[in-house]
């Protein structure tokens, strides 16, 4: 039906489209102020009732602002005229709408953590209540300006605005930088590698015009979704690399198709009917199978990892719909002129070809080749440490970073990661016996009794600074395991970001199992069998083991920091990995799904494994790869970003791209397919029977392989 309609009206569909392209690209305009900044912090975890009732009991939870004052002229922070100016600093703090507590290093009980330990510095701490948005949006740009006129002033002292807080407003700030930048980058270097793989500029043009479509109407769904719930910046990254990637992704899929069929004798209109009605389905499935994979990320109760689920799904919504309704018309507009001017066999498709043939003869070979370098290359991520990120996300020229590295190297320890112990009971507590018991445990620094003026006390608990380099969830486990003969709950921003990386790992066996169950099931509809999607299911996790390898190895132990200019920290920050790893996933069942379609269709009109496999890796290896180029290209340029996170997301996720669509898809899918030959489509009688009644396929086309095509593979356009 809709092959019929866009083979009939393609000047309607074309016009349609540019309209709604611009209504849809008004609605986007207002997207990035819509989406929000999230903490990483849990929704409901023993430590945000803590902070809740320090809030409560003391009028201030763990501080989120901070300012960093420097003595000028050789002077120290005991200085008159610095004590005098550090009380107008606070007074400003004070007077802003917003804060409701402040304290620095001259309050009588201040702890002697708020001054470095040669006097050199010192620190006035604050704490915001609201959320991300209202602390980040609302009063930190306000104080940041109020500061900025003050310190015209001062004569004594240079004051740097700072706290975790200003940390990710900055990282914010420098994501949306990013992907300013991207836009500008990646329009130039798409076109152009589509442009030497059509070797047509017009059909380059047409193909990254539905990754543009798919990149504004996505961002237009994100801005209605923002009406319901929260959506992160973060998801814009996403929304562009992705919508352009899955974009052109499908349009390649749908355009070889095309190519294929114009070769074999097709007028147009048929050509281009019975390209949708093949590669259109498989586009239709793989779209669902990358849609079903991040959609698993809405097991994880934390908005910043659900955003990137509403961004997943709304990415392969718009550009399925691009690759199969607004593509189509395009081609039967272009014509024959979608064939390249010196058309004919592919070179690229002969090497494939004969690849596949020469594995295909040694099948156990190539499979022990391919699984060795793969183990070889996963191996470093059986190291992997997760833990919570800080400032050195960011690149040291940043101010707010600058404040944190003086920190740790001039103070004691990092005041603001105090780990707190609340009763639950209010009122007097006697908490002598349960703080002296804290103090002897290992990476405690020091322990403050605190006391509220109705009487309610609390501890808190300063972790040395050698204990916060280790990671402080240990410190907080310990301090959890004191049994106490008072109900006690331990929150602070130590027990916040461990609670936090709890509940991201804690749901990772779910997570992998949805998606393993979801890949089967997409697998299934397409060949009937129990075996393929069992065989890529194992394929994708050695796949993806190469991607956690080059983090662990690449980012955690610090290896590609001369390159890239990051800090290392010797730990990998939770939710990065399992966002690469649902989309690294869904993008590989994506080649998967096309991959087996093609040997499936010559299954089904050969009987034979072995040519089935050379001819499906010939004709689909081509556009795989030139696919993958792609995709690798667009995400790579986040490995430019100032910020660790997306520099780990651009580089994981090239190489994960790279690494599945060559060894995995060139190498041990042809080598296990031919070992294991018709068992490839075994399935228990019962769920044959269901595979005949829902089961989908691609459709068998005609015949197109030539004599010089026979031995490797069918002719595909290059």
């Amino acid at each position: 039906m809709v092959g019929r309609f866009v083979t009939t009206r393609p000047r309607r569909v074309v016009a349609i489209a540019l309209l709604l392209l611009l209504v849809l690209g008004g609605a986007a305009a207002g997207t990035m102020n819509a989406l929000s900044l999230n903490r990483f912090e849990p929704t409901d975890a023993e430590s945000t009732v803590a902070e809740r009732l320090a809030e409560e009991r003391f009028g201030a939870a763990t501080p989120n602002i901070a300012v960093h004052l420097t003595p000028r002229d050789g002077r120290t922070v005991s200085d008159p005229a610095v004590e005098n100016e550090t009380v107008t600093v606070m007074d400003v703090l004070r007077e802003q709408n917003g804060v409701d507590a402040v304290w620095s290093y001259r309050d009588p009980d201040a702890s002697p953590t708020l001054t470095a330990e040669d006097g050199t510095s010192a620190l006035i701490m604050a704490w915001a209540p609201g959320d991300a948005d209202q602390v980040r949006r609302n009063v930190l740009p306000v104080v940041e300006e109020r500061l900025d006129a003050l310190s015209t002033d001062l004569e004594a002292i240079d004051i740097v605005l700072a706290g975790g807080d200003q940390v990710f407003r900055a990282v914010a700030e420098q994501a949306r930088a990013d992907f300013l930048r991207a836009e500008l980058l990646i329009a130039p270097l798409v076109v152009g590698l589509l442009w030497i793989v059509f070797r047509r500029l017009g059909l380059a043009l047409v193909v990254f015009g539905i990754g543009v479509f798919s990149v504004v109407a996505s961002l237009a769904i994100l801005r209605g979704v923002t009406l319901f719930t929260e959506v992160s910046t973060f998801a814009a990254n996403i929304v562009l690399v992705m919508g352009i990637a899955l974009g052109v992704d499908y349009g390649l899929f749908l355009v070889y198709r095309f190519r294929e069929e114009l070769r074999a004798g097709r007028e147009v209109a048929d050509a281009v009917r019975t390209s949708l009605a093949a590669a259109g389905r498989t586009i239709v499935f793989s779209g669902a199978t990358v849609a079903a994979s991040l959609s698993v990320l809405f097991v994880f109760p934390f908005p910043f990892l659900s955003s990137f689920a509403y961004a997943g799904i709304a990415v392969v919504l718009t550009a399925v719909a691009g690759a199969t309704v607004i593509l189509p018309a395009a081609l039967m507009l272009l014509g024959r002129r979608a064939l390249a001017r010196r058309d004919g066999p592919s070179a690229s498709a002969a090497r494939w070809g004969r690849l596949a043939a020469a594995i295909t003869r040694r099948p156990l070979a190539g499979a022990l080749g391919g699984v060795t370098v793969l183990v070889l290359l996963g191996a470093p991520a059986l190291g992997v440490v997760f833990g919570p990120p800080d400032d050195r996300v960011l690149p040291a020229s940043q101010p707010v970073r600058a404040v944190y590295d003086t920190i740790r190297a001039d103070f004691l320890t990092e005041d603001a990661d105090a780990v707190t112990v609340v009763p639950v009971a209010t009122g007097p507590v006697d908490l002598a016996d349960h703080a002296a018991r804290v103090a002897e445990l290992p990476g405690v620094l020091r322990v403050d009794t605190l006391t509220s003026v109705t009487g309610d006390s609390a501890l808190r608990v300063l972790p040395t600074a050698a204990q916060l380099d280790r990671g402080a969830d240990e410190l907080v486990d310990d301090v959890r395991a004191i049994p106490s003969s008072h109900e006690v709950v331990v929150g602070g921003a130590p027990a916040l970001l461990a609670d936090y990386n709890d509940g991201v790992v804690s749901r990772l066996p779910l997570a992998a199992a949805l998606i393993a169950v979801v890949s089967f099931g997409v697998l299934f509809l397409m060949t009937g069998s129990v075996v393929a999607p069992l065989k890529a299911t194992v394929l994708n996790l050695l796949s993806l083991s190469v991607m956690f390898g080059v983090l662990v190895w690449g980012f955690q132990e610090g290896n590609l920091a001369w390159l890239l200019g990051f800090t290392p920290t010797g730990s990998i920050e939770s939710s990065i990995p399992i966002l690469m790893f649902c989309i690294a996933y869904g993008l590989s069942m994506d080649y998967e799904v096309f991959l087996l379609s093609r040997i499936k269709e010559e299954y089904e009109r050969t009987g034979d494994t072995t040519l089935s496999v050379i001819r499906g890796v010939s004709r689909s290896a081509p556009l795989v790869s030139a696919a993958a180029l792609v995709l690798a290209a667009s995400f790579a340029l986040y490995a430019t970003s100032g910020i660790t996170f997306l520099q780990q997301l651009g580089i994981g996720m090239a190489l994960a791209v790279l690494v599945d669509a060559t060894v995995v898809r060139g190498v041990l899918v042809p080598a296990l397919m031919t070992w294991a030959g018709p068992w490839n489509w075994w399935a228990p009688a019962p769920l044959r029977r269901l595979h005949r009644r829902i089961g989908i396929g691609e459709g068998i086309a005609p015949e197109t392989a030539t004599p010089s095509t026979e031995r490797t593979g069918a002719d595909v356009p290059g």
